[in-house]
């Protein structure tokens, strides 16, 4: 059984009834991720929202990949004219080796092809690399008008905004590049936006850019932007999430997004954590990632077979989460999600 109604500030952007259901780099389950074929299938699924990962390119066009450097999600290897862009650098306190975006032009980057971020798990997906190249931001907002008119309702956008201090740091701010992309395009009730640096958030919003924002806190750690300024000082993640942390949150955005594992307490009577509940009576809306049906993704006791691609008990951790009373979920098969939340009638979803 779901909760109740969702808290007001959610009233007008989807079912008052049950979570937004967000698909995860579209339905990022079954086609690589930020692709049109992703995108398009996640609506035709039923998902009220999509998710692109926003980054740069070298000439300010912000793109659609999961981190900025993209050697596994695209044939970047491939393309020996690219051989020297290959680099090393430190993003948000990791080091990488490989090709970055901030490192292409558009131009150059659109001769690239989109391949399965994780073949080993999801070889049905893996199928399609090489079928279609690497979105802008413009190209999803298109998709969205598109798909919105063919099925007749609102469609969101929950964009994330990926290592804004990073590309601040060369040259590239993404809170005025977004905030001139989605111009005439964002209304109060079609766009969210979320991450992990509470910064770049209040830089949008200042803008002048309508919708949610929605701040993404991480099990560990600290956020980028609290450490670029204070170093060892920052403020943890943890912190942020005590009571008194979210007291302070709910002044300055609208809600908060969580590792999922944030939630699940195997050791209390009800499977779950207080931390939903303790967020909304600070005035906050609350989303969490990732809801992935497949046993690699999932709790040890809830897999099923040896294979890491096989779906495990998936329906026992979903309905877990969304019995938390959870506003909003991104999920990899969005459909699944949405066989709890509105089963049709007589209809068992699948274990």
């Amino acid at each position: 059984m779901l909760p109740g109604p969702r808290p007001p500030s959610l009233e007008g952007v989807t079912n008052p009834s049950r979570p937004l259901v967000i698909a995860h780099r579209g339905a990022s389950g079954y086609r690589p991720e930020h692709t049109r074929a992703a995108y398009e299938l996640a609506f035709t699924l039923g998902a009220d929202a999509v998710e692109p990962d926003i980054v740069a390119c070298k000439d300010g066009v912000l793109v659609l990949r999961h981190e900025n450097e993209i050697s596994g999600t695209t044939d970047v290897a491939a393309h020996p004219e690219f051989a020297h862009l290959r680099t090393t650098k430190v993003i948000d306190g990791q080091r990488l080796t490989g090709w970055f975006t901030e490192d292409f032009t558009w131009a150059e980057l659109s001769t690239l092809r989109s391949r399965e971020r994780l073949p080993e798990v999801r070889t049905g997906s893996a199928t399609f690399d090489d079928r279609w190249g690497i979105l802008r931001l413009v190209d999803l907002l298109s998709i969205i008008d598109e798909q919105s008119e063919r099925l007749g309702r609102e469609l969101i956008m929950v964009a994330e905004i990926k290592h804004a201090t990073h590309f601040a740091s060369v040259g590239l701010p993404l809170h005025e590049l977004f905030a001139a992309e989605v111009a005439g395009w964002a209304t109060p009730t079609n766009l969210i936006v979320e991450s992990f640096e509470q910064t770049v958030l209040g830089e949008i919003r200042a803008l002048g850019v309508p919708g949610r924002y929605i701040y993404l806190v991480d099990r560990s750690g600290s956020a980028a932007d609290l450490v670029a300024r204070l170093g060892p000082k920052a403020l943890p993640y943890s912190a942020q999430v005590t009571s008194a942390g979210l007291g302070r949150l709910a002044t300055a955005v609208d809600g908060i997004s969580v590792d999922k594992r944030m939630l699940l307490d195997a050791s209390s009577p009800s499977g779950t954590t207080d931390l939903v509940d303790r967020a909304h009576a600070a005035g906050l809306l609350v989303f969490t990632w990732t809801l992935r049906a497949e046993n690699r993704f999932l709790e040890r006791h809830l897999r099923r077979g040896s294979a890491a691609r096989d779906f495990g008990q998936w329906r026992s951790e979903f309905e877990l989460i969304l019995g938390t009373g959870v506003d909003g979920v991104f999920a990899d098969q969005p459909d699944l999600v949405l066989s709890l939340c509105d089963p049709p009638e007589g209809v068992s979803p699948s274990p």
